[in-house]
């Protein structure tokens, strides 16, 4: 029997956030420098993938947000509520460690938001991403997210597809 390479936790002030090195800067950034204060402000919850060594692999923040019915595919906002906004949650950010390209690693990180979001007791409809670039784009499509008519980086996956 296989061992899981990874365990997922809550980020917590125990994980050395030094030494994470994805391909985006901006991404590494925010989880030496910000995501503590997001933690703290409650506007974030950050998730890591940890090795044995407890070293961080990828790590990915959820938040809760809201989707403007209007910007929704028509053949979905017609199924809804006539509410101006759809209770979401937003992936924020999702990151890999350059040492852990390769290995399905962002795929699973995904997969486990996508649980987290569904088995909440909070009611969302969707999960909803912008992507930063074509490259994001192709991986979060690859995975079934649906792109807005009007904003093809933002994209989402109703909730109870996942379910």
């Amino acid at each position: 029997m296989s061992r899981a390479p990874f365990s997922l936790a809550l980020l917590d002030a125990t994980h050395d956030r030094t030494t994470f090195r994805s391909d985006s800067e901006p991404l590494n950034r925010y989880l030496r420098e910000q995501v503590t204060q997001d933690i703290r402000r409650r506007v974030a919850a950050c998730f890591v993938a940890i090795t044995d060594e407890q070293r961080i692999a990828g790590y990915y923040t959820l938040a809760s947000a809201s989707i403007l019915l209007v910007d929704l595919p028509t053949n979905m906002s017609k199924k809804l509520p006539r509410y101006p906004t759809v209770p979401a949650v937003r992936m924020g950010r999702l990151a890999v460690d350059r040492a852990f390209k390769g290995q399905g690693l962002g795929g699973a990180l995904l997969a486990d938001a996508l649980d987290r979001a569904a088995r909440s007791e909070i009611a969302a409809f969707a999960l909803f991403v912008d992507a930063k670039d074509k490259v994001a784009t192709n991986f979060y499509q690859h995975h079934g997210f649906i792109a807005l008519p009007n904003s093809p980086r933002s994209l989402f996956l109703p909730l109870s597809i996942v379910r």
